[in-house]
């Protein structure tokens, strides 16, 4: 039976315990609404270590002021039930007091990568994002940290953390889960009514048709955008935040893809109030 702690001490005095038995930990943090694209990240936790914790945690210092922070999806015991079925050993549930006491006032900032895309629609998203992480990192003290591609600047800004930091810890990357009409998993789908659901599934689609362009032979990232938000613009109700063609690693913008580089093609979209996610890597 899964075991739940609320308590950061606790927490980290039972993954001190299982390393000292030599045990490998690994963690899966995630925000709750726990879905197939989480359940993936379980799976993948528990081929590769002896114990499994799922972080529960809707971090409020990764929100803006505008943002869906109270009405983010919740449902903690559901939440419990889908853990534990994926084989999670621990499940890490603290409250704000746990994670941000009286007077806190230390975060943590990857600056260059922070800035671009995601950064710049949602100014200080990332800064919440490092210091949560850094927390449960040295909270739940694991050996491998599991993020899905589909949150790819989350990803890179993880990996510079990790690096940055000297956190000893391995980051694995699992695919992004999609439903059968490729629409990327995420809690905050939701949100969308039937009509936009039925629409929402253009954004991956749109990205397929620029990495096809891409491995055809285009190699002007400015056509490829160009593509993607054509395509999205067919869609009812579809709203373009943006589209950015970059270099995977560094997130910089690129003006042509070169042949051996990895390229990520991202964007946001809104379909009425909700706003969603995607993007693709490959090599040129």
């Amino acid at each position: 039976m899964i075991e739940q702690v609320h308590i950061t001490a606790a927490m980290r005095q039972a993954s001190d315990a299982l390393r000292a038995r030599g045990k490998t930990i690994a963690v899966v943090p995630t925000m709750g609404a726990l879905h197939e694209g989480h359940r993936a990240l379980i799976r993948e936790a528990r081929a590769r270590a002896d114990a499994v914790v799922v972080t529960l945690y809707v971090n409020p210092t990764q929100f803006g002021p505008h943002e869906d922070y109270s009405r983010y999806p919740r449902d903690p015991a559901r939440d419990a039930a889908v853990a534990e079925a994926g084989g999670a050993d621990y499940l890490f549930v603290p409250g704000d007091g746990e994670m941000y006491g009286p007077g806190f006032q230390t975060f943590i900032t990857v600056e260059q990568l922070s800035t671009p895309l995601e950064g710049a629609s949602r100014p200080g998203h990332f800064r919440g994002v490092a210091t949560v992480v850094a927390k449960l990192f040295q909270i739940t003290n694991p050996h491998y940290a599991l993020f899905g591609q589909k949150d790819a600047q989350q990803v890179a800004v993880v990996r510079r953390l990790i690096r940055d930091l000297n956190f000893p810890v391995e980051l694995v990357v699992v695919p992004t889960v999609r439903g059968e009409d490729g629409l990327a998993l995420s809690s905050r789908n939701a949100y969308l009514s039937s009509a936009e659901r039925a629409e929402a599934p253009v954004l991956y689609r749109s990205l397929v048709r620029a990495e096809e362009a891409a491995r055809g032979g285009e190699r002007s990232a400015a056509a490829l955008a160009s593509g993607v938000a054509a395509m999205v613009g067919t869609a009812r109700g579809a709203s373009l935040e943006y589209v950015a063609v970059v270099d995977a690693e560094t997130l910089q913008p690129l003006s042509r893809l070169e042949p051996g580089g990895r390229v990520l093609i991202c964007l946001a979209a809104r379909f009425g109030a909700t706003r969603l996610i995607d993007n693709v890597q490959f090599m040129v």
